[in-house]
């Protein structure tokens, strides 16, 4: 049933995002882009920030936007100069809407990008499009456009290093010793058990597991703590129905606490 409410949500985001594009200015004045200059890195990158600003009390979502949430999607092909863009995601928050768990950000996102340039010697133009989901008691497709010449001379951002700090911890930072997923087939896809020995990250701890295949669908899991291990259990499946096989190095666990984050890319057999 998860399933089923998810893939209809999905078309149905999908088919209103095509049909009624928004620009940063959108009529509705639900949230505005704007980009961030940070300046030039010792190693020749540039810094910049996508900063989305919404009305007050509406929420966007987290690239892994759980059950009742749509991913954000970025469009940078019209830019000039850019090789390589690296998003660092701030923690996101945990919401309950109508029933179901979506993860996101209210009322305003600052989102750091690393651009490396093709060309070091010129220029860098982020030029594109970001359509993402809006909600307070109704959710909306917004289609923002940007255009914006980053400035290589510019200063230190404040915000851009208050939201990098906003990152989760690495495995490392988190004295994560240990994170294993066990792997069982299902009638309709793969049932996968996390288990990672870590300190508590605070309060009611959450983990989300992300495949790695952007085709792969993951049902909420349960999350549990056993000691100095948590245990989160999920199904993972692939909406068309087609076999699929998981890489565990592809596997990347999210524990979100009440006290911070913890990114932990790849896992072990169980």
């Amino acid at each position: 049933m998860k399933m089923s409410i998810k893939s209809t949500a999905a078309v149905a985001f999908a088919c209103l995002t095509l049909s009624s594009p928004a620009t940063a200015q959108s009529l509705d004045g639900v949230v505005q882009l704007d980009v961030l200059d940070g300046g030039r890195t010792a190693n020749g990158t540039y810094l910049s920030a996508l900063k989305l600003t919404l009305k007050d009390g509406w929420k966007t979502y987290w690239r892994a936007p759980g059950d009742a949430g749509i991913p954000p999607q970025f469009d940078w092909k019209r830019s000039s100069n850019v090789g390589h863009v690296d998003i660092t995601w701030p923690a996101p928050e945990i919401f309950d809407q109508n029933g179901l768990q979506s993860i996101g950000y209210e009322n305003q996102l600052i989102l750091p990008i690393e651009i490396t340039p093709r060309n070091p010697a010129k220029p860098v133009r982020l030029q594109g499009e970001m359509d993402l989901g809006v909600c307070k008691d109704v959710c909306i497709p917004e289609r923002l456009d940007f255009d914006h010449t980053l400035d290589g001379d510019a200063g230190r951002n404040p915000a851009i290093a208050a939201a990098m700090a906003q990152r989760p911890y690495s495995a490392q930072e988190a004295r994560v010793s240990k994170a294993t997923c066990n792997l069982t087939p299902t009638q309709d896809g793969i049932q996968i058990e996390a288990r990672v020995t870590m300190p508590s990250a605070g309060g009611r701890e959450v983990a989300v597991i992300e495949p790695g295949n952007p085709v792969l669908w993951v049902s909420q899991p349960v999350s549990q703590r056993e000691g100095d291990t948590l245990v989160a259990q999920s199904e993972i499946v692939n909406a068309s129905g087609a076999p699929f096989a998981l890489d565990r190095s592809e596997i990347r666990i999210t524990v979100l606490g009440a006290n911070h984050a913890v990114d932990i890319l790849g896992c072990s057999a169980g």
